[in-house]
């Protein structure tokens, strides 16, 4: 199927008035809009994007591991993820373990036991 388009354009949106706007130009590329990764919890698995300008993203697709910090120790450190547990905006985004920001995830704590031990 081909690509739906994600505007990002003013375009199709109501005046301050509450009025119509006139559609007089198509839509054009640096408008466009991308749909969102809705990265998983799973093997990491990271693919290129081309940008604007012939940049490239790196999009999340899974990921199992990331960077967390004890933040009253001043320690952070790369930890394995485990699973899921808590997201506000759905129950959904639980249930297939998709990582967005401020979900709530569970860790392997034994990085940060190890170092505070030898602390």
């Amino acid at each position: 199927p081909p690509a739906r388009e994600i505007p990002r354009a003013p375009r199709h949106k109501h005046r301050a008035t509450g009025g119509r706007r006139n559609i007089h130009q198509k839509k054009r590329k640096f408008e466009m809009g991308r749909p969102s990764a809705l990265c998983k919890l799973g093997a990491k698995r990271v693919r290129p994007v081309r940008c604007r300008g012939g940049n490239m993203k790196y999009r999340g697709l899974r990921i199992d591991a990331g960077n967390f910090a004890w933040g009253s120790e001043n320690c952070a450190k790369k930890v394995r993820l485990l699973d899921v547990v808590y997201n506000s905006t759905s129950n959904e985004l639980v249930r297939t373990k998709t990582l967005t920001k401020n979900t709530i995830v569970q860790i392997d704590a034994q990085p940060f036991k190890q170092w505070y031990l030898k602390k």
